[in-house]
C-alpha cells in the first residue's frame, strides 16, 4: 500500500496526539499564531491538523474549496505542506491572505484564487504554479442556510431549498476532486440544521453526494461543539426551548474522509 503520510508505523506509541477513534472531543480551538475565532462559520484549526497528519505528507499539495479565513491553509503552512485556497468574496480573501503572511514559511507555497469553486478555472492556476495534482482536498461547506456569508447567488448559503444546495454543493466536488490523485483522500466537514421543526440532515446528504460519485466512504467521525458564535452565552436560553419543546440542540457536526480510487 502506498505511503500517503509521514508517520512511522515503527514508532506509533509516540503518536498519542493523532486520533485513531471517531469521536472528537476538542475542548476549545486553537486561537495561536494568526488563527482567528471570530470569523463566521470557521472551523477549528485542530480538525485540519488530524486529518493532513493522517492522510497527506510534507509537500504535499492541499486544496480548500471554501478557504474563508484559512484555517486550512494556515494549518498546511506550519506543517510544511503547500495549498491552494479558493474564495468567493475578494475581501475576505484579501484579509485572509495578509493575515496568513505573517506566519510565511519558506518551505511552503501558499496560493489563492477568487472565484466560485464549481466553475473557477484550477487548472490554469496549477499550470501557472507547477502542480500535477492534489493529494488531499478538504471541504467545509456551509451549512446551507444557518450562516449568511454574503449576497453573491453562487455562494451556497444562498440556496433557495435542498436540492439547489445540493446540485450546487455536487459541482463544487466534481470541479475540484477532478485534480485529486488517484488513491488519495478528500474530507467533508459538515453539520445539520433545523428548519420547519424537522431535522434537515444535511450531513447525510452531503456524505451520500460523494459516495454517489463513487467515493470510497473510509470514516464518520462525529465532533463535539458547544459555543458557537450565533448561540454566544445564550446556553441558558436554548436548554429552556429545548425543554419546553421537542427537539435536542445541536452538539455534534460530521467529518466524513473519502477515498477517491478512480
Amino acid at each position: 500500500m502506498p505511503k500517503f503520510n509521514d508517520i512511522d508505523e515503527k514508532l506509533w506509541r509516540d503518536y498519542s496526539d493523532v486520533e485513531t477513534g471517531s469521536l472528537w472531543l476538542i475542548d476549545k480551538r486553537d486561537n495561536s499564531g494568526v488563527h482567528v475565532g471570530d470569523y463566521h462559520g470557521n472551523f477549528v484549526p485542530q480538525i485540519p491538523h488530524q486529518l493532513f497528519t493522517r492522510y497527506t505528507k510534507k509537500n504535499d499539495w492541499i486544496l480548500d474549496p471554501f478557504m474563508g479565513s484559512g484555517t486550512s491553509l494556515i494549518e498546511a503552512q506550519r506543517m510544511k505542506r503547500n495549498a491552494v485556497g479558493i474564495e468567493l468574496q475578494q475581501k475576505v480573501l484579501e484579509e485572509t491572505m495578509q493575515r496568513i503572511s505573517l506566519e510565511e514559511n519558506s518551505e511552503s507555497k501558499i496560493i489563492s484564487i477568487c472565484g466560485d469553486s464549481g466553475t473557477v478555472d484550477i487548472k490554469s492556476v496549477m499550470n501557472s504554479a507547477g502542480i500535477k495534482n492534489f493529494q488531499f482536498v478538504i471541504f467545509h461547506p456551509p451549512y446551507w442556510d444557518i450562516i449568511k456569508f454574503s449576497d453573491n447567488p453562487q455562494d451556497l448559503s444562498n440556496c433557495t431549498n435542498l436540492e439547489d444546495f445540493k446540485n450546487s454543493f455536487g459541482k463544487i466536488i466534481d470541479n475540484t476532486t477532478r485534480f485529486l490523485e488517484k488513491n488519495r483522500y478528500c474530507a467533508c466537514v459538515i453539520g445539520d440544521k433545523y428548519s420547519d421543526s424537522r431535522v434537515i440532515p444535511l450531513g447525510f446528504y452531503c456524505m451520500e453526494l460523494f459516495m454517489e460519485k463513487n467515493f470510497l466512504l473510509k470514516a464518520v467521525i462525529v465532533k463535539n461543539f458547544g459555543e458557537t458564535k450565533g448561540k454566544n452565552n445564550h446556553q441558558n436560553l436554548w436548554r429552556y426551548r429545548a425543554l419546553k419543546n421537542d427537539f435536542y440542540i445541536f452538539k455534534h457536526e460530521y467529518i466524513f474522509v473519502f477515498k477517491k480510487n478512480f
